[in-house]
């Protein structure tokens, strides 16, 4: 089923010296499994420490983290086999990348998981179509490549291991249009292949709509909000409030009702956007 649970999490920073940070609060929340949700919040709000409680890079101070109803540090010292069933890519892939080759990265996973080489060949493949890395530059050095790619390697080494659960942080984060696309709509792919579940953190709420199927939201290091993105997106002023805002789309759409057009309340992408007008026109360009 791939779902995680967190049970009234908390974490402490430097606990119990002067500069003890409470980064977590009493946080719990349930992510479904075979879902891509999005996890959003201002800087500071609790998100990259969240996602590093989800593969046992950190263990909380206080609460538990269950996948598939089971504790993940019931066995601690069996936690370094949770990081093959979830996969993280932190925000600077440039600090996992490391072999010679952009081909041997991919792969070290993968062998380590002690995989004949054709199975490990094909899951660097594949991983790399998903991610976007052509086949020239797999025999390129990981060092040589712009950050773009670096991003692209460092997950598509993380897709090779086939995780239950990939959790992304930032993944699209400085990329061009086009690249964000390319990255973002290549793990959405990835996804409805693997099955697995998916976690994306991003300060992008164009993103959000278009790739994620429910969203969390982090403030001042508790749960804030959860649910479908029309949900979320329905509360343009609670996400003002704790520094955060709807898709622009979203805000043009008001505009529109406002000066007449019977457009729905649940515009966040600009697909939407533009089959509403479309029925509005009649039909035109459906």
């Amino acid at each position: 089923m791939n779902t995680l649970q967190l049970e009234h999490i908390s974490y402490l920073y430097s606990a119990g010296t002067p500069y003890e940070m409470r980064a977590l609060d009493n946080v719990s929340l349930t992510i479904r499994g075979g879902t891509v949700t999005g996890l959003i919040g201002h800087t500071g709000s609790g998100k990259s420490t969240l996602v590093q409680l989800l593969n046992g890079l950190n263990r909380p101070t206080e609460g538990r983290v269950l996948m598939d109803g089971v504790d993940i540090w019931e066995k601690p010292k069996e936690i370094a086999r949770l990081r093959y069933r979830v996969g993280l890519v932190m925000q600077y892939p440039e600090y996992q990348l490391f072999e010679e080759t952009v081909r041997a990265d991919i792969a070290y996973g993968p062998k380590n998981m002690g995989l004949s080489p054709e199975e490990v060949e094909a899951r660097v493949l594949e991983a790399a179509a998903f991610a976007g890395i052509s086949p020239e530059m797999l025999d390129q050095s990981p060092f040589d490549l712009s950050g773009g790619q670096k991003r692209r390697a460092a997950i598509a080494g993380i897709m090779a291991m086939r995780p239950e659960v990939l959790v992304l942080d930032e993944p699209a984060a400085g990329l061009d249009p086009q690249g964000r696309d390319e990255i973002l709509g290549g793990i959405r792919a990835y996804r409805e292949k693997s099955g697995s579940t998916v976690i994306i953190v991003s300060h992008s709420m164009e993103d959000m709509a278009r790739y994620c199927d429910e969203l969390i939201v982090m403030a001042d290091a508790k749960l804030f909000m959860q649910g479908s993105c029309e949900e979320i997106f329905s509360h343009p002023e609670e996400l003002a409030a704790v520094g955060l805002d709807v898709p622009q789309i979203t805000r043009v759409a008001q505009l529109l009702r406002k000066r007449g057009l019977a457009l729905p309340e649940s515009i966040y992408t600009v697909e939407q956007a533009a089959a509403a007008l479309c029925r509005l026109m009649g039909g035109e360009g459906e």
